[in-house]
């Protein structure tokens, strides 16, 4: 089984970065579950606007859409920016809009039985927004979406510390993390031994 995780912090390598901290703990207990986990910095690619899967020559959305199609598993993680996701997320999935006129042999849109999971790191409030908006954008994609496959760490009210700087609320965001691979595995492996048909004409 493969997943992969999109990571859409604002931050280009090497720069440290909260929200692929917290997509690490994810990362590491697929792992331990026999998962094959690739980790893309989105940034890094200078990905274009547009809502192809191809846009020419210099696009490297192409490579990132072959992972999207080798992996059962899809993690979008984003930081919080002014109570939205980053607008490197926004990018994503709107380079990800192609897959809804996509199919597989079986005539089943391309992202049918496959899972999808979200994190959100912020030192402000809007976490559950950001779910909430990026979750739906990959439910109307095709992805499934286990319950309880997010996690989230975020500061609270009020300016104060990042993720990498303070230990306050890590362990619940850490284990729901945990939880949040489990249940993702689980229901990928669900979907392998059951697919979801073909919609009806």
């Amino acid at each position: 089984m493969r997943a992969v995780v999109i990571n859409c912090t604002l931050k280009r390598s090497p720069e440290a970065s909260n929200t692929e901290a917290l997509a690490t703990v994810v990362e590491d207990e697929l792992r331990a579950r026999g998962v094959e986990v690739e980790s893309i910095r989105a940034v890094d690619l200078d990905i274009p606007p547009g809502v192809a899967t191809d846009l020419g020559e210099g696009d490297p959305w192409p490579a990132v859409h072959r992972s999207l199609l080798d992996a059962e598993i899809l993690v979008l993680a984003s930081p919080t920016w002014a109570g939205q996701p980053s607008s490197i997320a926004q990018r994503v999935i709107e380079r990800m809009d192609a897959m809804l006129s996509e199919t597989d042999d079986e005539g089943r849109p391309v992202a049918f039985n496959r899972v999808a999971g979200v994190i959100v790191t912020g030192n402000e409030d809007g976490a559950h927004h950001v779910i909430n908006n990026l979750s739906g954008a990959l439910n109307d994609f095709g992805y499934t979406i286990p319950g309880q496959a997010w996690t989230y760490w975020n500061r609270g009210p009020g300016p104060g510390p990042s993720y990498l700087d303070s230990r306050e609320g890590r362990d619940w965001s850490e284990s729901t993390g945990r939880a949040m691979a489990s249940n993702l595995v689980a229901a990928a492996e669900a979907l392998a031994a059951n697919p979801i048909p073909a919609p009806p004409s």
